[in-house]
């Protein structure tokens, strides 16, 4: 059978990754999640012979199904397993409800082991969506950007928001993924995947901003307190409150890590004094970070690497995320909170975080703020105080080769911007820049998440510019990624009409020569180069 994994970054050589991921992934987990995949086409197979409407229910499972397969999510296969079968089920409802039974899935899939889940995977793989590379590569761009418009989706319904649109959607793109398109069919299928993309983003944007009210400019300190901790990594903002609130008066400090520094940002959870501060970087250095901290550690979403022994007893999973051996804390009951009682007793009885460093990082530029600052930021680009913005948005990673973005924000010259959001950001956000006029030279707009932010922010320029084209904006894309959700953000740039992307380190090695060049010619997409070279490009516009 063997596993035949491409959908990040940093996989083996380029080519995919066959007997083990390098995000720690084995061979059963990563057929497992195949099979996930499969088994949600065949439920949106079922959803799509019903009226055109998709139920709140059937949408948040797809949206739960395909974020489970996000790297570095869930490496559970116990976990992956009960995915399954739930997805099963619900498809199996819905087809009984028509009486009908779709070919994409047997009807004996249920009740089956897991030994032949992972036989049956054999023939679900990526690259069994076509024989064609080509459709392959694009029908691979829209099941990528899906994934990662699904974690964007759950986000905002963890909070009460849905879209229906964008359930419908989901049926209307996995379905299609099972069936013979052309490459024009599929490219528009792309591009409309940007466009939802969009719609999922404002409504997290909606979702969050409601919720927590609108992030603010804050100064976060990186270092620690004498009390124990509790470190919260990933991405759920209701999470971090629920935990927030269960820790209050007892002693125990919370600390961010990785994609939840921006958490701090939001005006909901000021309130709190033992909310006090980030500890360490990027998702992955955390096997280090993670042991030095001490105290508990809590995984929401993705970015899991592979778990130390060392602090193995410490590290509690909770939503979508899931690693075999650790503790899972459980969805929270109708109109009930999560329970991280766990968590703050084993707090309790741990020595306090061990100092890694001790500055402060601000942040808190999301469009709100961006655009309460519009008047000084206009000013700054006439006078020619500000000479261009450059978009450093994305993720970060392991490789050598992202010290690029580190040494390209090092070398632009004093009259740029660089608006960041996602992890990315740790490249670059603790070097001593400056600031133009009191504007800082990074602005944060938060996590991968609220890269929304930064689309609102360019189109609010071009509109008070007077701008016909987003494009004649003094604005350069130089983007990191890693996974899918970097796919989607990329996705829903293109489906705004941005031109001329810088994409590094290296181009998705699941798109073919043919499709990349598509996009080349369409969009002007281009690898990264030289930092001289790149800084020289970008500062002419180019």
């Amino acid at each position: 059978m063997g596993m035949s994994c491409n959908q990040c970054q940093e996989s083996v050589h380029g080519t995919g990754c066959t007997v083990r991921g390098v995000c720690g992934k084995d061979e059963p987990t990563a057929q497992l999640q195949d099979v996930l995949v499969y088994a949600t086409e065949g439920l949106a197979l079922a959803a799509e012979k019903l009226d055109g409407s998709v139920s709140v229910n059937v949408g948040q499972l797809i949206s739960e199904s395909l974020f489970v397969t996000v790297t570095n999510t869930n490496f559970d296969e116990d976990a992956i397993v009960a995915q399954i079968r739930k997805t099963l089920a619900v498809r199996d409802e819905l087809n009984a409800s028509l009486d009908q039974r779709s070919d994409h899935d047997a009807a004996h899939w249920n009740g089956i082991s897991k030994a032949d889940f992972l036989a049956k995977s054999a023939t679900v793989s990526i690259k069994s969506l076509s024989e064609n590379e080509d459709l392959c590569s694009l029908k691979s761009l829209v099941l990528y950007g899906l994934k990662g418009l699904a974690a964007y989706t759950d986000h905002a319904a963890v909070l009460g928001y849905h879209d229906d649109a964008i359930y419908v959607f989901y049926v209307k793109a996995l379905a299609a993924l099972t069936k013979e398109l052309s490459a024009d069919e599929l490219t528009g299928l792309v591009l409309e995947t940007g466009g939802v993309a969009v719609k999922a983003m404002a409504l997290l944007d909606k979702a969050n901003t409601t919720t927590y009210g609108h992030p603010e400019i804050t100064t976060v300190s990186t270092g620690v307190g004498k009390n124990p901790g509790i470190l919260i990594s990933g991405h759920d903002l209701r999470d971090l409150e629920e935990l927030l609130k269960q820790t209050e008066g007892t002693g125990v400090d919370v600390y961010t890590h990785c994609e939840m520094l921006p958490a701090h940002y939001y005006p909901a959870f000021k309130k709190y004094s033992h909310f006090v501060g980030n500890y360490g970087g990027a998702w992955w250095s955390q096997d280090k970070e993670f042991d030095t901290f001490n105290g508990p550690i809590l995984m929401t979403t993705n970015c899991i690497v592979p778990v130390r022994e060392v602090y193995r007893n410490r590290m509690f999973t909770t939503g979508m995320a899931g690693y075999p051996g650790l503790k899972h804390i459980a969805a929270r009951a109708e109109g009930k909170e999560k329970d991280f009682s766990v968590l703050v007793e084993l707090a309790k009885s741990c020595p306090p975080p061990k100092e890694l460093e001790n500055g402060k990082i601000v942040g808190g530029f999301a469009h709100n703020q961006v655009l309460a600052l519009a008047d000084k930021v206009v000013a700054a680009v006439k006078s020619g105080a500000i000479k261009r913005f450059v978009v450093m948005a994305g993720c970060d990673g392991r490789h050598a080769s992202r010290q690029y973005y580190t040494n390209v924000a090092a070398a632009l010259p004093e009259g740029t911007i660089i608006l960041t959001a996602g992890c990315a950001k740790y490249r670059y956000n603790k070097l001593e820049l400056g600031d133009i006029g009191g504007i800082p030279r990074v602005l944060d707009a938060g996590q991968c998440n609220d890269s929304y932010s930064l689309a609102v922010i360019a189109l609010k320029l071009k509109e008070v510019f007077e701008l016909d084209d987003i494009n004649d904006l003094p604005i350069s894309f130089d983007i990191a990624w890693y996974e899918q959700k970097a796919v989607t953000v990329l996705l829903a740039l293109l489906a705004l009409g941005v031109k001329g992307i810088r994409l590094g380190p290296t181009l998705p090695e699941f798109l073919t020569p043919n499709v990349a060049a598509v996009l080349v010619e369409k969009f002007g997409i281009k690898p990264i180069g030289t930092v001289d070279a790149d800084i020289e490009a970008m500062m002419a516009g180019v």
